[in-house]
């Protein structure tokens, strides 16, 4: 191995990615959808009543009107790659959904790893303004 390879720090998504059925029903009913420019995205809280925040989570789904099987995995394959280089900016204790459009197929790879991180920036701060609002107690309004 030369030096240059050693450098490169192969990062995976095994452990950062949803699965079940379940948990993207429960993600879709406890977020709101936002949009970008080539996909949409639905951010979501994991657990509420956990004491320490679980590792983050990220789902994808690509329908079948983005085309055939082929177009379909070639979509997945470049967006997993785009995730996998940021796995680092997915926020703690939080699932966050991507939907493509068929547009992803057209984008340059660099442009859709731009697309993918100001994605993720966006959803930290939004995780974060989450976290804070959680973390406040509720103010009584002052009795009339």
């Amino acid at each position: 191995m030369n030096a240059a390879s050693q450098l490169v720090q192969r990062k995976s998504l095994a452990g950062f990615r949803l699965r079940k059925h379940a948990d993207f029903a429960r993600a879709y009913a406890a977020a709101r959808k936002r949009q970008s420019a080539s996909m949409s995205w639905f951010l979501a809280p994991q657990n509420l009543h956990a004491s320490a925040p679980s590792p983050a989570r990220v789902g994808l789904t690509v329908s079948k009107v983005l085309g055939k099987a082929h177009e379909r995995n070639r979509i997945r394959r470049r967006m997993r790659e785009a995730l996998r280089r940021h796995v680092d900016l997915l926020p703690a204790g939080f699932d966050l959904i991507l939907h493509p459009r068929r547009s992803v197929l057209a984008l340059e790879f660099s442009q859709l790893d731009a697309e993918i991180v100001r994605i993720l920036e966006q959803a930290a701060a939004d995780a974060s303004r989450a976290a804070t609002q959680l973390a406040r107690p509720a103010v009584p309004s002052p009795a009339s």
